[in-house]
C-alpha cells in the first residue's frame, strides 16, 4: 500500500505511476498516440451501441489485454466499487420504471414498484459501459510513461492548458497524500472514517478544510521552487512519443470502421440495435 492510498477501493495514483513506469510489456512499448485514439473510440462504440454481446466482447478484450500486461487485476477489481456504486446511484430508481415482464414487485404505499427485464438489462447495460471506461482508462495510464504522456499533454491542449492540466495532476497527488496522512492519524488513535464523522462531523468539516489549506501551502512552496529553478509560466515536454506502429494504424482503423459501421446502421444506435 502506498502512503497516498485512502482506501483500497479508490484508485492509488501512486500504483499506477509505479506501473507505468517499471511495466515493460508489449502494450507498454506501444504508441501512447493509438492507445490513447482506441480510449477515444472506445467511448464512442460504447456510446453508440446497448448491445450486450458486443459490449460483453469489449470488455473481455479489454480484460484480456490487462492480464496480458501483467497489470494488477485484484486492484483494478477493487477500484470498480465507484463506478459501480455512481451507476446503482444513478439507475437503481429508473430501472424500477422501465416497461417489460414484471420479475418483482414490491409494494410500496400507494404504489407497486416493479422491476422488468428491461429494467435489469438497463443495468447490466450501462453498469458494463462504465466498466469499459474505467478498465480502459487505467489500462492507458498503467501502460503509458509518465514523460510520454505529459509531452501528450502538451501537444494536444493549448497553452497554458497544458500547464493548468499538469500542475493539477501533481497537486492531487499533494491532496491525496494529506487526506492519507490524516486518516492514519485517525486510526491511530482509535477513530474510524464513518464513525467519526458521525459524532464530530463539524471536527472533520475543519479537518478536512485544513487538509486542502495545507494543500494549497505545499504546491505554493512547489510553485516557488519551480520557478527558483528557473520556471517561467511555461513547462515544455521535449520528450519523443512513438509513432504508431503497423499493427497500431491496423486497430485504428478497425475501430474507426466500427464506429462508422454503428453510425451506419441505424442513426438511433445510442438507443440500441
Amino acid at each position: 500500500m502506498s502512503p497516498s492510498m485512502i482506501s483500497e477501493h479508490i484508485p492509488d495514483l501512486d500504483l499506477i505511476t509505479s506501473c507505468a513506469e517499471r511495466q515493460d510489456s508489449v502494450f507498454s512499448r506501444a504508441s501512447p498516440w493509438t492507445k490513447l485514439i482506441l480510449l477515444i473510440l472506445v467511448v464512442l462504440v460504447i456510446t453508440l451501441t446497448a448491445n450486450l454481446l458486443v459490449l460483453s466482447a469489449i470488455y473481455i478484450g479489454i480484460l484480456v489485454s490487462c492480464f496480458a500486461a501483467g497489470l494488477p487485476m485484484r486492484k483494478i477489481i477493487a477500484w470498480y466499487a465507484m463506478p459501480v456504486i455512481f451507476v446503482l446511484s444513478l439507475v437503481g430508481i429508473l430501472a424500477w420504471t422501465e416497461p417489460g415482464i414484471a420479475l418483482i414487485s414490491i409494494p410500496l404505499g400507494g404504489f407497486v414498484l416493479t422491476l422488468t427485464d428491461q429494467g435489469v438489462l438497463l443495468v447490466v447495460t450501462l453498469l458494463l459501459k462504465a466498466l469499459i471506461s474505467v478498465t480502459f482508462s487505467l489500462f492507458f495510464l498503467m501502460t503509458t510513461k509518465y514523460a510520454h504522456f505529459s509531452a501528450m499533454v502538451s501537444r494536444i491542449f493549448p497553452s497554458p492548458l497544458d500547464q493548468v492540466f499538469l500542475l493539477a495532476y501533481r497537486f492531487l497527488f499533494l491532496t491525496l497524500a494529506m487526506a492519507a496522512s490524516l486518516l492514519k492519524a485517525v486510526r491511530s488513535r482509535g477513530g474510524g472514517l464513518i464513525r467519526s464523522i458521525r459524532v464530530q462531523g463539524r471536527l472533520f468539516a475543519g479537518i478536512f478544510g485544513l487538509v486542502f489549506i495545507r494543500s494549497f501551502e505545499r504546491a505554493e512552496r512547489v510553485e516557488k521552487a519551480m520557478a527558483a529553478r528557473g520556471y517561467n509560466g511555461s513547462l515544455s515536454a521535449h520528450t519523443k512519443i512513438p509513432a504508431p506502429g503497423i499493427a497500431g494504424y491496423f486497430l485504428i482503423c478497425a475501430g474507426c470502421s466500427a464506429v462508422l459501421l454503428l453510425l451506419w446502421i441505424s442513426p438511433h444506435a445510442a438507443g440500441g440495435w
